[in-house]
């Protein structure tokens, strides 16, 4: 019910934070989108839990909240000029932590949508680990990274995201 909302965040986040990466964006000015969807997927993964019925339900809520944590941490960063070596630390967690959903959700998909969403968990996977890699262990693959996040922002989060909300069902 959610998903339309949240992925549509998410989309403009990450499509802003490859921009933000490239230059285009002042590290104060990238604050305000990290923090408002942060809020936003928060907020949505609070009313989800209130509604919670199965593992499932809470297994969904639980993945929300890692990009919510993602997104406050990098404003986080921004605002006190850390240099994000422990947001990459907890990126390789999220990475390593989604796989299992990543895997799951191709295995067991049903319609193109579920699979989709599958090959998402996937790409942020390998997307959490490019930043794992940039930030906790200071590689010099800026470049790609932001390519990946640009991409992963429009692919996998704001097109799905204008799909759903005129019409697609999951």
């Amino acid at each position: 019910m959610f998903l339309p909302l949240s992925l549509l965040f998410v989309g403009a986040v990450l499509i802003l934070n490859g921009f933000w990466m490239s230059g285009r964006i002042s590290d104060r000015e990238i604050v305000v989108i990290n923090l408002a969807t942060a809020a936003i997927t928060a907020g949505v993964a609070a009313v989800s839990l209130t509604r919670a019925m199965t593992p499932e339900d809470v297994r969904t809520v639980a993945l929300t909240l890692l990009f919510s944590v993602t997104y406050l941490w990098v404003a986080v960063n921004r605002l006190t000029g850390a240099d994000g070596r422990g947001l990459g630390w907890f990126s390789l967690f999220v990475a390593l932590s989604v796989l299992p959903q990543a895997y799951q959700a191709i295995v067991t998909a049903a319609g193109f949508v579920a699979l989709w969403l599958g090959l998402c968990w996937l790409a942020w996977s390998g997307l959490w680990f490019l930043y794992f890699v940039t930030l906790a262990l200071q590689k010099q693959i800026q470049g790609p990274t932001t390519v990946a996040t640009l991409g992963a922002g429009v692919l996998t989060a704001w097109l799905p995201a204008l799909v759903l909300l005129y019409g697609a069902h999951p």
